[in-house]
């Protein structure tokens, strides 16, 4: 008799020197099932899903896959024997079409013995089986991020997953996109696959998992039918205290205007205007949240605003502290490292490409686009004593895990990424800051920590400018609301007057 689990994990260990990833934890997950892993940054979820996809092998334990149990040479006897894993990260070739990256790796299995007119049809049997329609013929990059979601998913089933691990599936996704996807879980399921879902979204969870497996530090601390709990109750469970994301309270007053933009234009590289018009003013002790479809101006607003790109058309001012102004236009651009020493500070959408060297360790990250500062550096040479002390404090005062100030950046996770740039940028006390998307891939004991900074420095007097693909986000911690679609404001709400009706009628009107 077959047995009613796809996957039992039993007993497993797995250490990384020092550090305990995983640590006596067993898992049994329901075939056919949707089963949630959630966990704070570092609870060991990721290292979990990678011994079982045989990324990784366990120093200790069983993995048991449709009653018989595996021993995990690599992901080839991974995938050989049903599983599949989609990655937070994907793992595409730019420059291939859909198909061509769909048959890659796989090009000697039988379904592809007679010619890659087969693939084609096995392959659009699969989208339409699964409701997961694309294009077999463009080109990687050209699509969506959630179209190159549908070709990992696509890859997965072509190599006859019945098993599918999906990593923060939702991290870079947009909300239509996220519900798309949650269609295609369901359609998944009605099939018979197993989905193993690891995320930080416990919203998530609650909409579209059967049973969700919480870990703390290295552990399983508990599973539940996931009818039967609650956000609240996993929210403890994986932080191990009571959390509370809860609405900002209101300003206390807005000060003078720190920044304001005039009738920015900026285009793309093919001359497409990407900004178009748009004007708007930051305010000392007021956050302003830019609310949005990712991809409809507000990545290049950041851009414009902090010395990335300079407009093509139209202007940004920033006050000064002694009440004089400087105007940043086309003709006049000023890179972010003179802003920076203006009072402006950025923490950029993209951590690891711009936030972060992933092969500095954390002490030289700490200090990027500072290091020219007395404090860390005297004639042509970087003082390291005075930086890496100065790191040490920056992650005993945000809470950085682990408190190495010699570790490689990439070593960290996202959430410990992220308060790292967060402590950077936070601790010169701008005069502005602009902040995209502060909890995206973060946990959420993490997220009730940055939003507290955020508005802590609020209250000390920054403009804020906070762009969030999270309108849960953008409605708990705004004074103010702008909505973007197509590169133009559609509108601006104050805090009391928004909801998540009225913000997605503004997201849908780029071309009113």
């Amino acid at each position: 008799m077959a047995s009613a689990h796809a996957v039992e994990l039993v007993g497993i260990h797995k250490r990384f020197g020092a550090v305990h990833a995983n640590n006596d934890v067993t898992l049994r997950v329901a075939r056919g099932s949707v089963h949630g892993i959630v966990g704070e940054n570092g609870a060991g979820k990721s290292t979990l899903m990678s011994i079982l996809y045989g990324f990784y092998p366990a120093d200790e334990g069983r993995i048991v896959v449709d009653g018989r149990e595996l021993k995990l040479g690599g992901t080839h006897d991974a995938i050989a024997n049903g599983i599949g894993m989609v990655h937070q990260h994907f793992m595409l070739v730019d420059r291939f079409t859909v198909l061509e990256n769909v048959v890659l790796g796989a090009e000697q299995g039988f379904l592809l013995s007679g010619s890659m007119a087969r693939a084609r049809q096995e392959l659009a049997r699969l989208a339409d089986e699964f409701g997961l329609a694309v294009d077999p013929d463009a080109r990687v990059r050209d699509l969506p991020v959630g179209v190159l979601q549908r070709v990992e998913i696509l890859k997965a089933l072509f190599r006859g997953a019945r098993i599918l691990i999906l990593d923060e599936p939702t991290g870079v996704l947009t909300p239509q996109e996220t519900q798309a996807l949650f269609r295609v879980l369901a359609s998944l399921k009605a099939r018979g696959v197993t989905v193993l879902l690891i995320t930080h979204k416990l919203k998530e969870i609650l909409a579209v998992t059967d049973r969700v497996t919480v870990m703390r530090a290295g552990r399983a601390v508990a599973d539940r039918d996931t009818a039967d709990t609650s956000a609240v109750e996993l929210a403890e469970l994986m932080v191990g205290r009571k959390v509370q994301l809860e609405t900002a309270p209101p300003a206390r007053g807005r000060g003078e205007v720190r920044l304001e933009a005039k009738s920015l234009v900026w285009r793309d590289a093919q001359a497409c205007p990407r900004l178009q018009d748009v004007s708007l003013q930051l305010h000392a002790g007021e956050i302003v949240g830019v609310a949005g479809v990712s991809g409809n101006g507000q990545s290049e607003l950041l851009a414009v605003l902090a010395g990335l790109s300079a407009p093509h058309e139209g202007s940004v001012r920033l006050s000064m502290a002694d009440g004089s102004v400087r105007e940043i236009d086309a003709a006049h651009p000023i890179g972010p490292r003179t802003l920076r020493h203006l009072g402006l500070a950025h923490v950029p959408e993209d951590r690891h490409r711009l936030g972060l060297v992933l092969g500095f360790a954390a002490w030289e990250s700490a200090i990027l686009g500072y290091d020219d500062e007395p404090a860390v550096h005297r004639g042509p040479w970087l003082r390291q004593k005075p930086a890496q002390q100065k790191c040490v404090r920056l992650m005993e005062e945000f809470d950085v895990r682990p408190r190495d100030a010699g570790l490689l950046s990439s070593k960290f996770s996202g959430g410990n990424q992220q308060k790292l740039i967060l402590a950077r940028e936070f601790d010169r006390q701008p005069r502005v800051l602009l902040i995209g998307q502060p909890t995206r891939g973060v946990d959420i004991g993490a997220i009730e920590f940055i939003h507290r900074r955020i508005v802590e420095l609020r209250d000390a007097g920054c403009a804020v400018l906070l762009v969030s693909t999270e309108l849960d986000e953008i409605l708990a911690l705004s004074d103010r609301i702008v909505v973007m679609c197509g590169g133009r404001i559609t509108g601006t709400l104050a805090r009391e007057e928004a909801d998540e009706r009225q913000l997605g009628v503004l997201m849908g009107q780029g071309d009113a």
